[in-house]
C-alpha cells in the first residue's frame, strides 16, 4: 500500500488537475506545488461551479454546474464563452460534458447545449458546431461523457427513465459525417435488457472500455445466470474490445466501485475510500480506507452525494483526492 502525504487546504477542492509537478482547482483558483503550499492564482469565474473537466493537452477547461445548467469554456484562464444545457431533468443527472481531440488534432467540445438526449460536437476554439441537420430524440439522458484516447469514439454513461443506468460508444468519424449516428445505439450499448444496471464506465486505451455494473437487475424476472449470458450480470466489471467486438475480461466483484479512473490495466475505483483494480481479473490489489470520498455510483440520483473529486498524475503514480480540509496525495504502485 503507497503512502499518502496531505496539502492542506483553506476549503475543500471541487476541482483538480496536475499542471506538471503542481495540482490546480480551476474552479476554486487555487494551486499547490510540490511544497503543498496554497496560492490563490484566479478571480471568481461569477457563477455557483463546482466541477470542472480539461482537454487532454490541457489547453481548454469547463467549469460547470454538476447538477445545474450553466458552464464556462475557459482557455488557461482566460473565459472563451458560457454554455449551457436544457434544465429538463438538470438537477437530477450529472451534466453532459466533455473535451476531447479528434484524430486530425482539432479539440472539440461534446455536450448536449438543446435538447438532454441530443449529443452535439463543437470546435473549441472557433465554436463552430460539427453536427447538423436531421436529429431523432431517443429519451438517452446523456451523462459522463468521454472522447477516446484515439480521438475516434465517445462515450456515454447516461441513463434511461426507469431510472436505469446505461453506456453507448459512437464512431466520432462517422458522426461527423452523419450527426443521427449519435441518435442510435453505437458501436457499443450495454442497456436494461443486458442484465444489470451501468454505474460506472471508463476509457482504459483507444481501443478498450472498462464498465462496472451494479447490484440491480433490469428485469425482476432475470437470474444472474442469464443476465451474465446476455451481457455483464450483476456487480461486474467487463473490458469491452472495439476491435475484437467481444467482452475481452468480465469478473464478478464483490465491492462497490464507483468512480472509475482508468490505469493502463489497472482502474482506480472510487467508492467510500480509493481501491486499486486489476481490470483482467477484477481483483482487488490495494485500498486506502483511511482516505474518504463520496459512496456515490451511477450518473443520476441523490443530490447529496457528489461525485468524487480526484485527479490521475500523468505518469500513473500518483492520484490527488480531494479530502474536507485536505488533499491527499496517495504513491500508487509502478503503473500496470
Amino acid at each position: 500500500m503507497g503512502t499518502v502525504i496531505l496539502f492542506q487546504v483553506t476549503d475543500e477542492a471541487q476541482s483538480l488537475a496536475w499542471d506538471g509537478e503542481d495540482l490546480v482547482d480551476v474552479v476554486g483558483g487555487r494551486r499547490w506545488g510540490p511544497d503543498g503550499v496554497e496560492r490563490q492564482v484566479s478571480v471568481d469565474h461569477g457563477y455557483s461551479f463546482d466541477r470542472s473537466v480539461s482537454s487532454p493537452t490541457g489547453r481548454f477547461t469547463v467549469v460547470y454546474h454538476e447538477r445545474g445548467t450553466g458552464a464556462l469554456l475557459l482557455e488557461g484562464d482566460r473565459p472563451v464563452r458560457e454554455l449551457g444545457r436544457s434544465d429538463d431533468h438538470a438537477g437530477d443527472f450529472d451534466h453532459p460534458v466533455a473535451l476531447g481531440v479528434l484524430r486530425d488534432g482539432r479539440e472539440v467540445l461534446v455536450h448536449c447545449p438543446d435538447e438532454y438526449d441530443l449529443l452535439e460536437i463543437e470546435d473549441a476554439e472557433t465554436g463552430e458546431r460539427l453536427t447538423g441537420g436531421d436529429r431523432t430524440r431517443n429519451e438517452v439522458l446523456h451523462s459522463r461523457l468521454a472522447v477516446s484516447p484515439s480521438g475516434t469514439h465517445l462515450l456515454s454513461a447516461g441513463w434511461l427513465w426507469h431510472p436505469h443506468g446505461i453506456v453507448e460508444v459512437f464512431d466520432l468519424d462517422r458522426a461527423l459525417t452523419d450527426s443521427a449516428v449519435l441518435d442510435g445505439c453505437g458501436v457499443l450499448s450495454v442497456y436494461p435488457g443486458d442484465g444489470s444496471e451501468v454505474i460506472s464506465a471508463c476509457w482504459l486505451d483507444g481501443d478498450r472500455v472498462a464498465v462496472a455494473t451494479g447490484e440491480e437487475f433490469a428485469d425482476e424476472d432475470d437470474t444472474e445466470e442469464t443476465a451474465a449470458s446476455a451481457g455483464l450480470g450483476r456487480r461486474r466489471l467487463g473490458v469491452w474490445s472495439l476491435s475484437e467486438k467481444r467482452w475481452v475480461h468480465r469478473n464478478r466483484v464483490d465491492f462497490h466501485i464507483g468512480t472509475l479512473i482508468p490505469r493502463g490495466d489497472t482502474l482506480v475505483s472510487l467508492y467510500g475510500h480509493p481501491r486499486l483494480i486489476d481490470v483482467t481479473t477484477g481483483a482487488s490489489l490495494a485500498e486506502w480506507p483511511a482516505v474518504e470520498v463520496p459512496c456515490r455510483e451511477g450518473s443520476y440520483g441523490a443530490t447529496y452525494i457528489p461525485t468524487p473529486v480526484a485527479a490521475l498524475h500523468p505518469d500513473g503514480n500518483r492520484l490527488a483526492v480531494a479530502q474536507p480540509d485536505s488533499i491527499a496525495i496517495i504513491a500508487l504502485s509502478e503503473k500496470g
